[in-house]
């Protein structure tokens, strides 16, 4: 992968100038923030994981559930949802991006293609494997168990991974790991 679609620490935007929100999990369905125009967008040399544990939102401290982050890999690529805020809005929308994605997540800058083609930088949130919720593969029979069971102050965790397969499929994105794990949900009578 080249250094220049590796994601690197933002700690702020340029002043006055419109930003795009790379969302990839929850923000595709519910961005909760205003914005000018959506897009899906593509982002390569990552794929998205139900690697992060969710002790905050979609599970508790006892009982974590399991949520989306995105983890490195050559060859691999992620569609998502972009969108692009106004310059005026920036710094509202990203405090409270801040708060939202706290656990684990930080902000990033990647290099996203709008519905495959433009390339514009984007802000994304990333939980790697350095931060204490990162629960990194699991079978995924044991992934199912987990999010079937968990529950937190934002709802169920099978209700978080049925929204996410709708949106996708909505939006005509096939994600093999997505499909398969909601299908073993799906099947679990817990």
């Amino acid at each position: 992968m080249s250094k220049d679609a590796r994601a690197t620490p933002v700690r702020a935007t340029s002043a006055g100038v419109p930003a795009w929100i790379f969302g990839y999990g929850s923000l595709i369905w519910r961005p909760d923030f205003p914005f000018i125009a959506q897009r899906p967008a593509l982002l390569r040399g990552w794929r998205r994981r139900f690697w992060q544990a969710s002790p905050d939102h979609r599970g508790v401290p006892h009982a974590p559930g399991r949520v989306v982050t995105l983890v490195e890999e050559t060859g691999a690529h992620c569609w998502g949802m972009a969108f692009l805020t106004a310059a005026t809005e920036q710094e509202a929308i990203l405090a409270a991006l801040d708060i939202r994605e706290q656990n684990g997540y930080a902000r990033e800058e990647v290099m996203v293609a709008l519905e495959g083609k433009d390339m514009v930088s984007a802000l994304t949130y990333i939980a790697g494997p350095a931060n204490p919720s990162f629960v990194g593969p699991a079978p995924l029979q044991d992934m199912a168990t987990q999010i079937a069971r968990s529950h937190g102050p934002s709802g169920a965790n099978r209700d978080y991974l049925r929204e996410l397969a709708a949106n996708l499929s909505r939006l005509d994105i096939e994600d093999e790991e997505i499909a398969n794990l909601s299908r073993a949900v799906e099947a679990l009578r817990v």
